[in-house]
């Protein structure tokens, strides 16, 4: 079976000590398993897509500028990739894919269901974050569109641990996705 791995806003705003809405040392902890995968999927000849939040300055029309502080802004340091994920990003931006997103799912608004569709894949691995919000609502909509999906525990964190365990167990109870531990 074909499977692509989705990184998602592993990003300097959103893992970086100082990022603009940062889930600090949990998602810092991510970079070398979530590296590892990259690099395996690669090696397997797998799809690996980098989807990653895109927030306009002073946007007034985004939900999440309710919200959210602003972060992952268009042409800032925040959108960058984090650590060695990033590095590892510039060695292979050749063989994987940039998704730039705008909703919390790498689906919603994306052509992501259509690239899936034309490989015939039809298992995606996530990993990144935060794991109760763009993991959650991308694994949502995987489910509804009948792709198989499958979650790292260790490779997802979120600044609020009670909505990480919340989001792991309805991954496995409710979407039906397999969490390895």
């Amino acid at each position: 079976m074909k499977k692509a791995l989705l990184v998602i806003d592993y990003t300097y705003d959103f893992v970086a000590t100082d990022g603009k809405l940062t889930c600090g040392e949990p998602g810092q902890a991510l970079d070398g398993k979530i590296t590892t995968l990259i690099e395996q999927f690669l090696v397997e000849n797998e799809m690996v897509v980098f989807a990653n939040d895109l927030h306009e300055e002073n946007d007034p029309y985004h939900p999440e500028t309710q919200l959210f502080p602003p972060h992952n802004i268009r042409g800032t340091n925040g959108r960058n990739l984090y650590g060695q994920v990033g590095e590892t990003y510039q060695v292979h931006k050749e063989e994987v894919l940039w998704l730039d997103k705008t909703r919390y799912s790498a689906f919603a608004g994306t052509n992501l269901a259509i690239l899936l569709q034309e490989r015939r894949i039809a298992e995606i691995h996530l990993v990144g974050v935060c794991t109760d919000i763009c993991i959650l609502h991308t694994a949502v909509d995987a489910y509804n569109l009948g792709i198989s999906t499958v979650i790292y525990a260790n490779g997802v964190a979120s600044f609020d641990a009670a909505g990480h365990e919340w989001a792991l167990r309805h991954f496995e109870y409710t979407l039906g996705a397999k969490v390895i531990k």
